[in-house]
C-alpha cells in the first residue's frame, strides 16, 4: 500500500498576484499573459503547499510507529490548518478566473497538468469548517484507533501477526472461530466513528457539488464511477468460470481437511480474517523464508534491476513493536527523496511479498524525474504506483524469482512452476472477489450510511466470495477493514493495477526481456526501461496516457483474464 495520505489534499493561503501584461482575450477583457501567470499563481501555491505537506507526513510517520497520544494531537491540528487553508473560496476562484480568462488553454502542457491537478484538489477542499472539523477529528481518531488497538484472546494482546498464522495453521475449528471472531474485535471499536465519519464526508462532497463522498473521489480522481463498475462487471463475468471451478475445488479441500461438508464451511475455515489472500492448500513457500533476511532479499533483488534501495532501508521501521500500526505502507515524506517503508517482518512468504511490495512503491516515488515540477513529481496515479508494487509482490511465485533471490534449487523450483503457476492464478482469482466486496460495499456505504451495514457486509460477502455468513451473527465485521477509515475509495486501485500489472508484465517479458523469465527478474534492461519510461514521467500524463506510453496500448481485460483463466 502506497502512503495513506495520497487521498489528503492540501495547500496554504496565497493573495492572487497581479497579472501582468500579455495576450488580448477580446476587447473587454483585462490583458493578461496566461501561461506566465499561471504558472506563476501554481508555484505561489507550491511554495506553501510543499513544507506544510513535508511536515504534516513527518507526522504521520511518527503516529504511525509510535501512536503517541501527543503526536497524534499536533497531527490533528496541523491536519485542519492545511483543509481550513486549502478551504478558501478566493484561491479555488481566482484558479478557475485564470484558466476561464481565455478559451485558449495554456499551451506548455507541463502548466497544463499541473492546473489539472491543483483544480481537482481545491474543488474537493470547497467545504465549511465546521465539516473540516469533524472530518479530521473522525479520522484522527480511527487511525490512533487501528494504530494501538490489540486484539484480545483469552484475555490476552494478540498481534496481527500470530492471529493470521493461527489461521493459516491451526486445524481446531473452535480455536480458528475464536480467533477469527478476535480478528473482528476492532469492528465495534470504530463501527461509530466510521459511520458518522461517512456522513459528514457525504455533507462536505454535497458542499463541493456532488451527490455523495464516493463519487467525489472518483472523479477528482480522474476515474469515471460508471466506467469503473462496468469494467469490474466485464470482469467478474470474464473470470466467474475459472471462478466457480476453483472456489468448489478449495471448499472440497477444506471440508475434507476439517472434516466437515462444503455447506458448513464458514469464514473462519479459510486461510485469513477476510479471504483476500492465498490459501493453505496452496503451495508453502514459508521453508525458503524461514530464517531469511528479508531486507537483504529486497535490496538484492532491487539491485539486480540497477535500482538503490539502500538510503530508503536506512530510514524504515521494519519490524514488530508495541504502539506501532501492525500493517505496511510506504510514504514519500518531502518529495525529495525522503521515502520510508513500514512494515511489521516475520521470515515469511506473506512478509517477504510485502517487503517487494511496499518497495515497488519505494523506487517508482524514488526514480521519478527530480526537476520535475511539484505537483507532477509523483507517480501518475494510485493504481499505476500499485502495479508496480504489485508486480513486485507476485515475484514470490516465479520459479526463476525463487531461484536467483531466495536459494531455491534449480530442480525444486523446476518442480515447483505448475504449483506456483497456479498459486499466482488462485491468489488472483481471490482477491479479485475481496476487491468486487469493498468496492461494491463502499459505493452502497456512501449510498446510503443509515442502512443495515452488518448486512449488508454479508449480502456482498456472500455474492462475491461465496462465502457462507455466521450464523446468528450482527456485528460491525466491515468496520474492522481499515481502509474504510483511513484510506478511503482506495480500494479499487488495487484490482485496477493487478489488471495494469498483468499489462506491463506481458510487455517487459516479451519487448524488454526477450521472452526470458530470468532476464525479467534480474536484467538491467528491465530496471532501465521501467525508471526511464514508466517512473521518470511521473504524473506528466494522465494514467491512461501513461499506460499508454508504457505498454503501446490502452487499459484491456485481456491480460488479467488470462492469467486468472490460467490460459
Amino acid at each position: 500500500m502506497s502512503s495513506p495520505l495520497k487521498g489528503i489534499q492540501h495547500s496554504a493561503h496565497q493573495v492572487p498576484e497581479t497579472v501582468r501584461p500579455g495576450h488580448e482575450c477580446d476587447a473587454q477583457s483585462t490583458i493578461i499573459r496566461m501561461p506566465s501567470s499561471l504558472q506563476a499563481y501554481i508555484d505561489s501555491q507550491v511554495a506553501e503547499l510543499q513544507p506544510l505537506q513535508t511536515e504534516l507526513n513527518e507526522l504521520y510517520w511518527q503516529v504511525a510507529t509510535t501512536g503517541d497520544h501527543h503526536i497524534v494531537q499536533v497531527y490533528a491540528q496541523r491536519l485542519r490548518h492545511i483543509r481550513d487553508v486549502m478551504a478558501e473560496p478566493e484561491r479555488y476562484r481566482h484558479l478557475n478566473d485564470l484558466l476561464g480568462e481565455c478559451e485558449t488553454q495554456p499551451e506548455d502542457p507541463l502548466t497544463r497538468r499541473q492546473a489539472t491537478r491543483l483544480q481537482n484538489m481545491l474543488r474537493g477542499s470547497q467545504i465549511s469548517p465546521g465539516l473540516i472539523e469533524q472530518i479530521t477529528g473522525l479520522e484522527v481518531l480511527a487511525q490512533s484507533v487501528f494504530t494501538q488497538f490489540r486484539a484480545t484472546v483469552n484475555g490476552e494482546p494478540v498481534s496481527d501477526n500470530d492471529l493470521k498464522l493461527v489461521l493459516h495453521e491451526s486445524i481446531d475449528a473452535s480455536v480458528r472461530r475464536q480467533t477469527w471472531e478476535a480478528t473482528k474485535q476492532i469492528g465495534a471499536q470504530v463501527a461509530d466513528t466510521l459511520r458518522e465519519l461517512v456522513r459528514v464526508r457525504n455533507q462536505a462532497a454535497r458542499q463541493a457539488g456532488f451527490d455523495n463522498y464516493y463519487t467525489m473521489r472518483l472523479e477528482l480522481d480522474e476515474l469515471n464511477e460508471t466506467e469503473l463498475f462496468n469494467l469490474f462487471e466485464r470482469l467478474e463475468q470474464g473470470i466467474k468460470p475459472a471462478w466457480r471451478e476453483y472456489k468448489d475445488r478449495l471448499d472440497a479441500q477444506l471440508a475434507e481437511r476439517f472434516h466437515t461438508t462444503p455447506s458448513e464451511l464458514r469464514p473462519w475455515h479459510y486461510g485469513d480474517p477476510f479471504f483476500q489472500e492465498g490459501q493453505p492448500s496452496d503451495v508453502n513457500l514459508d521453508p525458503y523464508f524461514a530464517g531469511k533476511n528479508l531486507e537483504l532479499l529486497t535490496r538484492t533483488y532491487y539491485a539486480g534491476l540497477g535500482m538503490d534501495i539502500d538510503d530508503v532501508l536506512a530510514r524504515s521501521d521494519l519490524y514488530e513493536r508495541k504502539g506501532k500500526e501492525q500493517h505496511a505502507f510506504c510514504i514519500h515524506i518531502d518529495k525529495l527523496g525522503d521515502i520510508r517503508v513500514l512494515c511489521n517482518l516475520r521470515p515469511n512468504t506473506a512478509w517477504a511479498g510485502t517487503m517487494l511490495h511496499e518497495f515497488g512503491h519505494a523506487v517508482y516515488d524514488k526514480y521519478i524525474d527530480p526537476s520535475l515540477p511539484y505537483l507532477l513529481r509523483e507517480p501518475a496515479h494510485t493504481l499505476t504506483t500499485e502495479a508496480i508494487a504489485i508486480m513486485g509482490e507476485q515475484l514470490i511465485n516465479e520459479s526463476a524469482w525463487l531461484v536467483r533471490y531466495a536459494g531455491v534449487s534449480l530442480s525444486e523450483a523446476q518442480a515447483l512452476t505448475s504449483k506456483l503457476r497456479e498459486a499466482t492464478r488462485t491468489r488472483s482469482l481471490i482477491f479479485a472477489h475481496w476487491v468486487f466486496v469493498m468496492s461494491h460495499f463502499e459505493r452502497a456505504l456512501y449510498r446510503n450510511p443509515e442502512q443495515d451495514l452488518n448486512t449488508l457486509w454479508w449480502d456482498m460477502v456472500e455474492r462475491f466470495q461465496a462465502l457462507h455468513r455466521p450464523d446468528g451473527r450482527d456485528a460491525p465485521d466491515w468496520a474492522a477493514k481499515i481502509h474504510l477509515g483511513t484510506s478511503p475509495v482506495y480500494y479499487h486501485n488495487y484490482l485496477l493495477g493487478s489488471m495494469i500489472a498483468a499489462q506491463l508484465h506481458a510487455f517487459l517479458l516479451a519487448q524488454v526481456a526477450d521472452g526470458s523469465p530470468e532476464a525479467y527478474v534480474a536484467s538491467s534492461r528491465v530496471g532501465e526501461y521501467l525508471v526511464e519510461q514508466v517512473f521518470r514521467p511521473g504524473s506528466t500524463r494522465d494514467w491512461r496516457g501513461w499506460l499508454h506510453h508504457a505498454t503501446d496500448q490502452s487499459l484491456s481485460t485481456e491480460f488479467y483474464i488470462k492469467q486468472l483463466s490460467g490460459s
